[in-house]
């Protein structure tokens, strides 16, 4: 009889990265209710879509198989922030690297050679996404790529217009659900983090990746990266200060 593996559960490589969240909520005044309400909403809306592979068994299927990639199969994983210039992924396509891309940090890829882009569409393993990240998060759909989909208080019209465009794809990417609350929902997982980018290095963490294997590419807590979703750049920034702060916990801070 064939032994079945225990799902994988995202915990978070520190306690202290969960805390930040709390923190983040109380300096701008939101509401975990909010958090928590936009997160049990998309579960439901993504069980209900009728898409085989988006049950939760399949999305723990898809989970593990990032596992595999992420985990046992490269050396080296490129997290791609908002900041990130065609320059560094060239770079690091010499390097045999696998990418992780924060949101619409993918959009880069647009601006590489033909013969360059298929290459590194080829090694990103998966975006990490509020689904505000704009067309380089629309390309990463389309193309199939996993998307590690994230629920905040006031992105439910993003989540829901990401859903309904890879509902229509005629291969829909897999999905992995997180959120940023305090509960345990199941089917979804919270691996500490705000930002996509210090969300998208707290996911590798809690999978399992050593933080020496991470390189943390296009990240600048001073300056909005121009594939950031619209947003005032005043709060931006201060969002910025706070995946600092989750990067330094992480000992991934190098800046």
């Amino acid at each position: 009889m064939k032994s079945q593996r225990n799902p994988i559960v995202l915990i978070p490589s520190s306690n202290r990265l969960l805390e930040i969240q709390d923190q983040v909520r109380a300096y701008f005044g939101w509401k975990e209710s909010e958090d928590i309400s936009s997160a049990e909403e998309l579960l439901h809306r993504v069980e209900k879509s009728g898409l085989e592979k988006w049950n939760n068994q399949n999305r723990s299927a898809s989970l593990d198989t990032l596992h595999r990639t992420l985990v046992t199969e490269r050396p080296r994983i490129a997290v791609l922030g908002a900041a990130i210039e065609p320059e560094e992924v060239i770079a690091n396509l010499n390097k045999s690297t696998i990418m992780v891309a924060a949101d619409g940090a993918s959009g880069v890829i647009s601006e590489l050679p033909n013969h360059l882009s298929e290459m590194a569409w080829s090694r990103m393993a998966c975006i990490v996404s509020d689904a505000d990240g704009g067309e380089g998060t629309l390309q990463a759909v389309r193309r199939g790529i996993p998307v590690v989909l994230h629920a905040h208080g006031d992105n439910r019209d993003d989540w829901k217009a990401l859903i309904e465009l890879a509902e229509s794809q005629a291969t829909p990417p897999d999905l992995i659900l997180t959120h940023q609350t305090s509960k345990e929902i199941i089917g979804m997982h919270n691996p500490g983090g705000f930002t996509d980018g210090d969300r998208a290095s707290c996911f590798l963490t809690a999978l399992g990746v050593g933080n020496r294997k991470i390189m943390i590419l296009g990240t600048n807590s001073n300056k909005v990266g121009r594939w950031s979703g619209h947003t005032s750049e005043q709060t931006k920034i201060e969002k910025l200060r706070w995946m600092e702060k989750s990067f330094i916990l992480q000992g991934l801070w190098t800046n």
